[in-house]
């Protein structure tokens, strides 16, 4: 199915905020700090590849939950 015209006039779509270079600096080092928390439990540790998953997950699921809580409350403020 295709559509032969634009669904929103212009001024009614949302515009997307590009993220900012430090965000994308901040994301980066977090991925980098999830990945290395990972390598930490499963060499240093010691600790088994199932149970490095499950902490390196569990640290990415906070840090997104961080991440979500502050957009939103940046979000409200404005």
């Amino acid at each position: 199915m295709t559509v032969d015209h634009e669904v929103l006039p212009e001024d009614d779509r949302a515009t997307g905020a590009e993220v900012s270079p430090a965000a994308l600096l901040g994301y980066a080092a977090a991925a980098v700090g999830v990945v290395g928390w990972f390598f930490f439990g499963l060499l240093v540790q010691r600790q088994g590849f199932v149970d490095s998953v499950g902490e390196s997950a569990g640290a990415a699921f906070g840090l997104l939950l961080a991440v979500s809580v502050i957009g939103t409350i940046r979000r409200n403020g404005r």
